[in-house]
């Protein structure tokens, strides 16, 4: 276990010398808004494989250097998160990321895969997955724990040389430029906070008003869970700013009935709710959010839906990759009926190559 500033610097040194490294990151999230940092794996090899122990170290500078190290291969599996939160309690941002998760979308195999199967899959070794809910803030490690961490590290550079061999030369272009997102954080540090309404399940049956205060109601409460460092549900639940946004509750006995929400949260929260809602209201239409509730395909734009799930399918299986990688069902029907914004994944780079070949078919 790396415990001090002097060891993870050594570790580190050695790690920049390599030409690839695995990482994963073990923490704890149910109290807080922000994750609690337990563990961090790295491996150098199969058989180099190192704990290091944020609880214990005040600095994690060394790490952050070798994340934004160019010439190093960061390996890991469902990369986004981990990279989320170590370039949170670093503060670099990691470059040159290899996820093996979505490797295995580009190999012929499933883009869902979990570290486990994929492993067994490619290794014939099965791992033991018993320690999925430990406490990784809880010090000492048992055994058990500390085997069940590193697992999750040994086979990574095993599994991105064997990933590597099954990918066809064209395809591996494209898992490249996929990768290559990773680069920037945008595109793994999740939604913004004027976003976070369309999270809300149920905002797809609200108009375009009750759309507003909904985003008002959301991106206050994000701001809110950020600053006190607790979970969103625990400010205010998400079926509360529902109600209150859809039924435009305008005072404290009516919020107070609203649903899950206690006496004191109204007491604490209510003439927040309600300048919000209230900021909502007087939005001009023009700069109300656009209405989530999917649109009816036409019986033509249906067919043209099948025959693009069909093509997709067909091509997919030439090229080895996941259909999924493309796009899901509403991206699609989005295409369809040309509503996708130029910033949509299927308008740019090797989507939208793939996609003007199957016209091209056509």
């Amino acid at each position: 276990m790396i415990t001090t500033t002097e060891d993870l610097k050594a570790l580190m040194e050695r790690a920049h010398r390599t030409d690839a490294v695995a990482l994963d990151t073990e923490f704890v999230w149910e109290r807080t808004f922000y994750p609690k940092l337990g563990l961090i794996q790295l491996a150098l090899s199969n058989e180099e494989c190192f704990l290091i122990d944020p609880c214990a170290l005040d600095d994690l500078s060394p790490l952050g250097e070798l994340l934004a190290d160019k010439s190093v291969v960061k390996i890991f599996h469902d990369a986004p998160q981990d990279l989320s939160i170590l370039r949170a309690a670093t503060g670099s941002d990691p470059q040159n990321i290899f996820d093996t998760r979505l490797a295995a979308g580009f190999s012929g195999l499933t883009s869902t895969l979990s570290l486990a199967a994929l492993i067994e899959l490619l290794l014939d070794i099965k791992l033991e997955k018993t320690e999925t809910r430990t406490n990784w803030l809880k010090r000492p490690l048992d055994p058990r724990q500390t085997d069940y961490a590193l697992d999750d590290v040994r086979y990574l550079r095993a599994v991105r040389v064997l990933l590597l061999t099954r990918i066809l030369p064209e395809t591996l272009q494209w898992l490249e430029e996929e990768l290559q997102r990773f680069d920037t954080p945008s595109n793994y540090i999740g939604i913004t906070d004027k976003e976070r309404y369309t999270k809300i399940k149920g905002a797809g049956s609200l108009n375009a008003n009750a759309l507003a205060i909904l985003q008002e109601l959301a991106s206050w409460r994000e701001e809110e869970a950020r600053k006190k460092n607790r979970p969103r549900g625990h400010i205010i639940k998400d079926q509360v700013l529902l109600t209150i946004a859809k039924e435009t509750l305008t005072h404290h006995e009516s919020i107070e009935k609203c649903g899950e929400i206690s006496p004191r949260s109204v007491a604490a929260y209510g003439d927040t709710l309600i300048n919000l809602v209230s900021k909502g209201l007087k939005r001009p239409s023009t700069e109300c959010p656009p209405l989530l509730r999917h649109t009816k395909l036409k019986p033509q734009e249906k067919k043209e839906l099948t025959a693009l799930q069909d093509y997709i399918i067909l091509k997919s299986d030439v090229n080895g990759i996941d259909p999924a990688l493309i796009g899901n069902k509403n991206e699609l029907i989005r295409c369809i009926k040309d509503l996708s914004p130029t910033s949509s994944r299927q308008k740019n780079g090797w989507r939208k190559q793939f996609l003007a070949e199957m016209k091209q078919g056509e």
